[in-house]
């Protein structure tokens, strides 16, 4: 038996002035043949599960580029072209496949195509026939529709936000996708739509009974082989956006339909109890300076880099400067400019220093400050989800009036503390710990925190899920329609 593998990411806000080009993915996370060989990051993860899994039963593997760029602007439209056809050379090179195992984030979208995943299927089925088994991970924050079902074998999503299951996801893809090549199951997938935009944190409740009650289901009933919950990616302008439900039956397409629906409306029916409300950054810092000792971490959720911006918005520092907070910090800016000057002057050094704001109206002003560098360095890291390491580039960690500032030169959401203490900056004895981030830091720093707290600033990505200013997509959803069926 053989199996090809690869991995193409990344996640596209179509709103974001920043584009996704060839640099974005010919990173130091790129390998055009051998990612599952390399130290887990990220898009590899699922690849590593797979060849180890391949290997122990004795299958040959073939494997092509592993690609994934911080999720940004659109993708150009040559970059994704490129990569695509990387991909498939690889495929009609490979002779006979028994199955197909791709890597892909969901919600990728480039000029001229609003579905990059269902696109590089569609390519691939073209390639390797009906009978070859195809497999797709999808990061849950993807849009899905019946484009992509209609020439995938399986589809299965990440569970988790943040995101700790990749390879657990890797491992139940592999299992079904083994048994439907040795025709021991007959996958049928069904899909419902939720018509929500919101977003789920999956460590809190009712959420986090849910998804353990779906992963219950999955082991409990031999004829339901999977469930996934999509959240979507509200920031992406396509006509599929939103969540969906996405069930996997054997066999059984109306027991896929009736399982898609019955835990569809359960999400649906919990709409209010898990419904996204982020504090002002006013509200938040108020909570933080009326809590009693400890760490307060507030998540600055509009500028998170993993959902597109800049991650240089100035708006969160500038309130807290003005209210004259002190013992706080707050990371990680991208500024390989204002980075230069600080490695140029040197640890000790005072110097103005211009920060922030320089990427359009979605990083808000510039804010001139009379800076201490602390620290330098030529190669930052910090820890990612995976438990590898993801890199800042050369960084610097500054202080301005009791506020300490972790900036970096590679444009990453925080993951993680070390991303601070990694340059000398402690957190133990701060008041307040702000992370440019949505959902990813939390966990890294809920062991740490007394409190965490979730904050939008108005300069950002918008926060409003009802007032996102859609044009390609039209239909009614909720929170704007209250009931859009």
């Amino acid at each position: 038996m053989r199996l090809f593998m690869a991995a193409l990411q990344t996640e596209t806000n179509t709103f974001s002035p920043l584009p996704t080009g060839d640099a974005a993915f010919h990173n130091d996370r790129f390998h055009r043949t051998g990612g599952s060989l390399a130290e887990p990051v990220w898009a590899n993860i699922p690849l590593i599960e797979w060849r180890r899994l391949a290997e122990a039963a004795g299958i040959e593997v073939v494997e092509s580029l592993c690609a994934n760029a911080q999720p940004a602007g659109l993708t150009v439209r040559a970059t994704y072209e490129a990569l695509r056809a990387a991909i498939l050379a690889d495929l009609s090179a490979a002779g006979r496949l028994d199955i197909v195992l791709l890597n892909l984030h969901g919600a990728m979208v480039a000029d001229g195509y609003d579905d990059c995943e269902a696109d590089l299927v569609q390519h691939v089925r073209a390639i390797v026939g009906p009978d070859c088994v195809i497999g797709v991970e999808l990061d849950l924050h993807c849009h899905l529709d019946d484009r992509l079902l209609s020439v995938a074998d399986l589809v299965i999503l990440y569970k988790e936000y943040p995101h700790t299951d990749m390879a657990d996801r890797a491992h139940d893809l592999f299992a079904l996708a083994l048994r439907a090549a040795r025709r021991e199951i007959r996958p049928v997938m069904a899909l419902y739509d939720l018509r929500m935009i919101s977003m789920w944190h999956t460590p809190k409740e009712p959420i986090k009974s849910l998804i353990a009650e779906m992963i219950a289901e999955e082991k409990d009933n031999s004829k339901i082989l999977s469930l996934s919950f999509g959240h979507g990616f509200a920031w992406g302008d396509v006509p599929h956006v939103g969540a969906k439900m996405l069930a996997i039956a054997d066999g059984n397409a109306s027991l896929a339909e009736d399982a898609a629906r019955r835990w569809g409306q359960r999400i649906w029916d919990m709409r209010e109890a898990t419904r996204l409300r982020p504090e002002t950054t006013d509200a938040a810092i108020d909570a933080a300076l009326s809590a009693p000792a400890g760490t307060t971490v507030i998540a600055e959720t509009s500028d998170n880099a993993g959902g597109g911006a800049p991650s240089d918005c100035t708006a969160v520092l500038a309130r807290l400067l003005a209210r004259g907070v002190r013992d706080a910090a707050i990371g990680i800016f991208w500024d390989p400019i204002a980075v230069s000057f600080c490695r140029e002057a040197g640890a000790g050094a005072r110097l103005p220093l211009r920060l922030g704001g320089k990427c359009g109206a979605i990083s808000g002003d510039p804010l001139d400050l009379d800076v201490l560098i602390h620290a330098v360095t030529d190669d930052a890291s910090q820890t990612s989800l995976s438990g590898g390491r993801v890199s800042l580039g050369p960084a610097a960690w500054i202080e301005v009036d009791g506020i300490h500032v972790i900036l970096g030169s590679i444009r990453q959401q925080c993951f993680n503390p070390d991303a601070f203490t990694g340059l000398g900056c402690r957190l133990d004895d701060k008041r307040i710990v702000v992370v440019k981030s949505s959902q990813h830091f939390y966990a890294g720093f809920a062991p740490i925190a007394r409190d965490v707290r979730y904050c939008a600033a108005e300069t950002g990505i918008l926060r409003d899920f009802a007032s996102i200013p859609f044009k390609v997509f039209t239909r009614p959803y909720w929170p704007k329609v209250e009931n859009p069926a």
